[in-house]
């Protein structure tokens, strides 16, 4: 009898937890979702774990009418891969100083490594995701950021269209974060910013940034003090005083113009935590840092 009493317990929590998830179900049904996956995401014990929970937490969104749209960088993976090469790595207010042949570097790692693996992930569950890059159809338009950083590119202009065309489609769009200005120069860009861009040009109702940090905190030692919600408001007050710093800066940068600029919500979240995007996404609590516009 036992046993029997523990599978109804186990049957009545998986039945709590779907009543719980259909109002959002209902609420989030063909909204556009832009998740940020970063290369220090990692959920899993191993980096394969922790993509193949991520693919699954983005297959099922997909099947309950989201539309789910990833933005992805590599920069651990392009660290490694310069530091292999006999490569120095500088960062610069948590921007990575590129030149040429970091940008060829970049270029590889996230083309020809990252962006595949994140593909093939998610159509282990079937034909669902394509793989671009910010240079395909125009998507992004970029320009020198600063002349001291060298090919490191800001965002001058998104042409979501085919992503669009995608998601109409019922297909899952990959966006590796590489752009190119009008003459065909690639930049390596910030795949924070990117995904704020992207999230702004598509009119997404979400715009969530995986990372290896549980969310925000007021007090930066203090566990306690992670921030659950906070506007735009506050977070440009974080930054001014110092809270806020090094390779924060850009995603924190990215949400406040984000959610200033048409996206509804956007979220910081643990993305070691096992399905943490079905956690905040599907439930009551949520999980991570929320950040709204306004005051």
């Amino acid at each position: 009898m036992t046993n029997l009493h523990v599978s109804r317990d186990e049957a009545a929590t998986k039945a709590g937890v779907l009543v719980e998830a259909l109002p959002y179900i209902r609420r989030f049904a063909n909204q556009i979702v832009v998740v940020k996956y970063g290369g220090n995401a990692l959920a899993g014990a191993s980096e394969s774990d922790a993509l193949a929970l991520f693919a699954e937490d983005i297959v099922l969104m997909h099947a309950v009418g989201m539309r789910p749209v990833v933005v992805h960088g590599g920069g651990p993976q392009i660290s490694d891969l310069m530091t292999r090469l006999g490569k120095q790595t500088e960062f610069r207010n948590g921007l990575r100083v590129t030149d040429a042949e970091t940008v060829d570097i970049a270029r590889m790692v996230l083309l020809g490594q990252v962006n595949p693996e994140i593909v093939s992930s998610i159509n282990v569950h079937g034909p669902l995701a394509v793989g671009v890059s910010g240079a395909d159809a125009g998507l992004i338009v970029a320009a020198p950021k600063d002349p001291e950083l060298g090919f490191v590119g800001e965002v001058t202009a998104v042409n979501p269209e085919i992503v669009n065309r995608l998601l109409a489609q019922h297909l899952i769009p990959v966006i590796a974060t590489i752009g190119s200005d009008a003459q065909g120069q690639a930049y390596n860009i910030n795949a924070d910013t990117v995904a704020g861009a992207i999230a702004e040009a598509l009119g997404a109702e979400k715009l969530v940034y995986l990372t290896d940090i549980e969310g925000l905190r007021r007090v930066v030692e203090d566990p306690s003090s992670l921030i659950r919600q906070t506007t735009a408001d506050e977070l440009d007050s974080l930054m001014a005083d110092g809270t806020i710093a090094g390779g924060m800066i850009p995603k924190v940068e990215s949400c406040v113009h984000a959610v200033r600029n048409g996206v509804r919500r956007a979220h910081i979240l643990d993305g070691r935590i096992p399905h943490v995007l079905l956690l905040e996404v599907f439930t009551d609590a949520g999980i991570g840092t929320m950040v709204a516009g306004g005051q």
